[in-house]
């Protein structure tokens, strides 16, 4: 067994050392010259003032969470004071994620414009290549950490050579919680503070400069320009490092609850196999995306790109996959139960594989619905063509007819997976879908690198030819992006509905009856809170985008010069703004979904939390989709006109009347594309999390000697007298 258990983190330590050497490359590129650097030094300089602001305010949250945290381990038998440590632990890492992120993104994008003024294939590598530092790094400290820890509490809890207790073990798995509660919380403040930031920026960029000035997106001569690059660092590298961080850590915790109250005695591993196996699938996933990143390369200037990308994901998927046989085989008894249900270790690669194909698909319907060239986005190209108006129409239209196949096949998904092996299936299928995470972060990391790259070419004037090929990239790094939300909303699911079934186990109730009115009540504030955490984001984008564009006016209007390129505005006042709004109107929308099941689960019980959950999830999953894909779709709408489109027998490009009805759209999308959109999945399983951490403190075990204490009511004993009457 201990084989096993030092492999995992052994395999963590792997993915951090390909992670260091794909960086030392990156940083040996050439990044071009002194204006290219000067440039690229604004943006990094300004990135690393945001992360150093917000740090400094959840450096405060984190302390005084752990204390509590800390003191409530000492109130109940299922918990410890050592959660502290690991919620401490899982908030530093989840940090040390977005600045790893933060930090290549940085050096990639200046480097990846010098390359591309060589050719497509070398930009790609560079971005690319960047990317993939990302991933693998967030990968490679999530195995670390997740492995290293369960050693130690394993240990603690666990003396050399006592037997293995369900309490010691519940223990154990109950601190690790406290891990992924570290993890999510920060991974949520840091997509909500980044996703304002890079949002106010990008509208006050827009607005005044696209649209009043009528200058390029990235022109140097934009004061908001800077900001705008920074927020793409900020948001969606750093926030997004951060956020699929937490939702690995999740996914995998989730599993090793469900598996602890497996019955596994006969396998050869003290009964921990069902426990290990997520840990082992997370690593081999590590290692085979670090694999594939060898096969993502083009060689001529007409290849596509996101061609290359997919050929990256499907060996990982395929190498995964068959690794997995391997693992389950070697782990896992043969038969095993679970709640009452019995399943296979066959069963359980089955699972997997539904995992694994549920994330694909949900990849590739996103694709369809976001991608420049398919049928949504020229839906929204036709409608710019009558206005602003039909613009929002279209968009909002695609954004809610893209949930329909996505809730088919995550239906499908959790039916296949609980058919196969139960509770534990559905988490497992998880497990295998967030295992390729280092390659599907990579790929929507690079998206962000060209972006930046594009800018800097922009800003530093350099030839028509090198903005192509940047823009090349960057249109395909729209999509890769899309497709990366609709990944991690999906892995939410199915993830948020295995730690609802550990939920309910550590509570000590049997089931969620929505036909008791405190619990259905409890199902519709559930719904309501993804709909006020994404005002809350959107409002503060708007907020902050009017102050940005107030500001961009000012400095057009006050100083002289700016638009002959004789004077350089003041892009640290911009960058000032951002910063200051990003971290002040994060709070609100982060307290929501740490108070609220917190609030629920203590004045009305464990059953009336459960209703809650189950209205975070399904509502939270549909606002994810829509949102997601709205944006991303009103995104490439606009882009489609930097090449030219055709309306209704006429070409339009960049500037003219529907353009402009375009950019409308895209600017509407922004907030919810980058903003709340990809919140969403963090406040799914960061609302589980809490509610699985408060669960001992709020069981029915400990507050009822009955096995299930019922709602009370003034009339309660009426109404049992009916249920008695009926069950006569």
């Amino acid at each position: 067994m201990n084989s096993i258990l030092y492999l995992i983190p052994a395999l963590g330590v792997v993915g951090l050392i390909a992670m260091a050497i794909k960086s030392a490359w990156v940083s040996k590129q050439d990044a071009g010259d002194a204006k290219m650097q000067e440039l690229a030094g604004y943006i990094a300089s300004g990135a690393m003032a945001f992360l150093k602001a917000e740090w400094k305010v959840l450096a405060y949250f984190a302390v005084i969470a752990a204390i509590l945290l800390g003191w409530s381990g000492t109130l109940v038998e299922d918990s410890h004071p050592v959660i502290a440590i690991a919620f401490l632990i899982g908030a530093v890492l989840s940090a040390l994620a977005g600045y790893i992120g933060m930090k290549i993104a940085t050096k990639a994008n200046v480097r990846t414009t010098h390359a591309a003024r060589t050719s497509l294939a070398k930009a790609l590598k560079v971005s690319f290549t960047g990317g993939s530092v990302m991933g693998i790094g967030v990968a490679g400290i999530a195995v670390l950490g997740l492995g290293g820890l369960f050693i130690v509490f394993f240990k603690l809890f666990v003396p050399e050579g006592a037997a293995i207790t369900g309490l010691e073990m519940k223990r154990a798995i109950e601190v690790l919680a406290g891990f992924s509660l570290g993890a999510e919380s920060i991974a949520l403040f840091a997509r909500v503070g980044g996703g304002i930031y890079t949002k106010a920026a990008d509208v006050g960029a827009d607005l005044v400069g696209k649209v009043e000035a009528g200058i390029p997106e990235d022109d140097v001569r934009n004061p908001a320009t800077i900001a705008d690059n920074v927020g793409d660092n900020v948001g969606d590298v750093a926030g997004m490092g951060a956020d699929l961080f937490g939702s690995y850590v999740a996914t995998i915790l989730a599993t090793m609850v469900l598996g602890q109250e497996i019955d596994a005695s006969s396998d050869n591993f003290g009964g921990l196999s069902p426990i290990l196996l997520p840990m082992l699938i997370a690593g081999l996933g590590l290692i085979f995306s670090i694999v594939a990143t060898w096969f993502v390369r083009i060689k001529n200037e007409t290849d596509s790109v996101q061609r290359a990308l997919n050929i990256g994901n499907w060996s990982s998927i395929i190498m995964t996959a068959i690794a997995s046989y391997f693992a389950v085989k070697y782990l896992l008894p043969e038969t095993m139960i679970h709640r009452g249900v019995e399943f296979t270790s066959n069963d359980v690669f089955i699972a997997i594989i539904i995992g694994l194909v549920v994330g694909t698909l949900m990849s590739m319907i996103t694709e369809y619905y976001t991608a420049m060239g398919k049928r949504p986005v020229l839906s929204i190209i036709r409608q710019s063509g009558t206005g602003h108006a039909t613009n929002i129409i279209g968009g909002l239209s695609v954004g809610m007819e893209s949930t329909v196949l996505p809730i088919l096949v995550l239906a499908g998904g959790i039916i296949g997976s609980y058919e196969v092996a139960g509770l534990y299936g559905v988490a497992i299928a998880a497990a295998g879908m967030m295992a390729t995470t280092a390659m599907q972060l990579a790929i929507d990391a690079f998206g962000p690198i060209a972006d930046n790259a594009g800018g800097i070419a922009e800003m530093s004037q350099l030839p028509e030819e090198v903005r192509h090929r940047t823009d090349n990239l960057d249109a395909v790094g729209n999509t890769t992006a899309a497709t990366g939300k609709g990944f991690a909303i999906a892995s939410a699911a199915l993830t948020s509905l295995a730690l609802f079934a550990a939920f309910v186990g550590i509570s000590g109730i049997s089931a969620i009856d929505i036909y008791k009115a405190p619990v259905l009540a409890g199902l519709f504030i559930g719904g309501m809170i993804p709909f006020i955490f994404s005002s809350l984001a959107i409002a503060a984008v708007g907020r902050a985008a009017m102050d940005m564009v107030n500001e961009v006016r000012r400095q057009f209007r006050e100083i002289p010069g700016i638009m002959e390129y004789k004077a350089k505005p003041e892009y640290e006042k911009c960058v000032a703004i951002s910063t200051k709004a990003s971290i002040r109107e994060m709070i609100a929308p982060g307290a929501i979904a740490l108070i609220a099941p917190v609030i629920v689960g203590f004045t009305f019980g464990p059953e009336v939390l459960g209703g809650l959950l189950a209205g975070v999830t399904v509502s939270g999953v549909l606002m994810g989709m829509f949102q997601s894909n709205a944006g991303g779709a009103w995104d490439n709408a606009k882009k489609s006109f930097e090449k030219g489109v055709e309306i209704n027998g006429q070409t339009y490009y960049k500037k003219s009347e529907p353009h402009k009805a375009s950019v409308t759209g895209d600017t509407v999308g922004d907030p919810f594309k980058d903003t709340s959109g990809p919140s969403m999945n963090i406040l799914i399983k960061l609302t589980s999390i809490v509610a699985l951490i408060i669960a001992p403190h709020i069981s029915e075990k400990d507050h009822s000697t009955t096995e299930n204490r019922e709602l009370k009511g003034p009339k309660t004993e009426v109404v049992a007298a009916e249920q008695a009457k009926v069950a006569q």
